[in-house]
C-alpha cells in the first residue's frame, strides 16, 4: 500500500533540508573562496562575491606553494593506501583462511591494541623512526601507517565467508597459496577493499599530527599542516584560507565520488553478514 502523498512530499523535502543544511558550509566556504580581499569579513557575510575572482587560488600557488604540499599528500596517501591495502589483505586472509600455531591468541593481542590511544604511541614510533633513519621523509610518515588492525580485522571479518571447499578445490587443482590469493580471494573481498582504500586514504590525507611531528622541513610537510601554518601568517585572511581548504577537500571528493558506488556496496555486504 502506497503512503498518502502529503507522507512522501513531507519526507523528501526533510531530506532535501537536511541534505541543505549539511552542504551549506561547503557551499558558503566555495562561495568566499572566490571573493575579493576583505569582502567575507564584512557584517553581515555575503552569501555570493560581488565580483567572483580568482586572486586568491592564483596566491595560494604561486607565492603560498600549495602545489608542492598538495603533491606531497597525495604521495604519501597513495602509498599509505597501496601499502597499507597490501599488508592488510594479506593478514586478514591469513588470520581467516590459514591455520597456524597461536593464530587466534595473536588475533586476540591485535584487537586488544586497538584501545590504545594513538597519542600515546607518538613518542615510541617518532623514535623508530629515528632509528630507522626516516625522520623527515616521505617513509617516517607512510611506515607507522602500513597496517592497522581495523583494516586486519575489517578484512578477516569479510574473507571468513568464503566457503573454505572453494580454497580447498584450487589446492587441489595445484594453485598455490599466491595464486589463491590474487585469483579468487581478492575479487570476493573487492568490496570491502574500496572500502578500507577510501577510508585510509582519508585518514592519511587528513591526518595533522604525525606529519607536523616527523616533517620538520617545510618543503617536506603535507597540505593539512601547510594550511595551518598558512593560517598563521594570514589570520585575517579568511578567503585565501577558504581557498586553501576547497583545494584540499577536492581530491578526496573526487575520489569518494569515484568510488562511491563500490563504498555503499561493501557497506551494505556488511550489513547483512552475521
Amino acid at each position: 500500500m502506497k503512503s498518502p502523498l502529503w507522507q512522501r512530499f513531507a519526507v523528501n523535502g526533510l531530506l532535501i533540508a537536511m541534505a541543505f543544511v549539511a552542504l551549506f558550509p561547503l557551499l558558503w566556504m566555495l562561495s568566499v573562496s572566490f571573493m575579493q580581499r576583505g569582502e567575507a569579513s564584512t557584517f553581515p557575510p555575503p552569501l555570493l562575491p560581488a565580483q567572483a575572482t580568482l586572486a586568491n587560488y592564483r596566491e595560494l600557488f604561486e607565492r603560498a606553494g600549495m602545489g608542492r604540499y598538495l603533491l606531497n599528500s597525495l604521495i604519501v596517501a597513495g602509498a599509505t593506501t597501496l601499502l597499507s591495502l597490501a599488508f592488510n589483505l594479506a593478514a586478514g586472509y591469513a588470520f581467516a583462511k590459514l591455520r597456524f600455531a597461536g593464530r587466534e591468541r595473536v588475533f586476540q593481542v591485535l584487537l586488544g591494541a586497538l584501545v590504545i590511544p594513538a597519542q600515546v604511541t607518538m613518542i615510541p614510533l617518532f623514535l623508530m623512526m629515528k632509528w630507522l633513519g626516516l625522520v623527515n621523509s616521505y617513509g617516517g610518515v607512510v611506515v607507522p601507517l602500513l597496517a592497522g588492525v581495523f583494516g586486519i580485522f575489517l578484512v578477516r571479518q569479510y574473507a571468513r565467508s568464503i566457503p573454505d571447499d572453494l580454497l580447498e578445490a584450487a589446492r587441489i587443482d595445484g594453485a598455490g597459496e599466491l595464486r589463491i590469493f590474487l585469483a579468487i580471494v581478492q575479487p570476493v573481498l573487492k568490496p570491502i577493499v574500496v572500502t578500507l582504500a577510501i577510508f585510509t586514504f582519508l585518514a592519511s590525507w587528513n591526518d595533522f599530527m604525525w606529519p607536523l611531528i616527523v616533517l620538520s622541513d617545510q618543503t617536506w610537510q603535507t597540505a593539512p599542516v601547510a594550511l595551518a601554518s598558512l593560517s598563521r601568517e594570514h589570520v585575517q585572511d579568511n578567503e585565501l584560507m577558504m581557498a586553501g581548504s576547497v583545494v584540499t577537500i577536492v581530491p578526496v571528493l573526487v575520489l569518494f565520488l569515484a568510488l562511491q558506488r563500490h563504498y555503499i556496496q561493501g557497506l551494505l555486504l556488511g550489513s547483512v553478514k552475521g
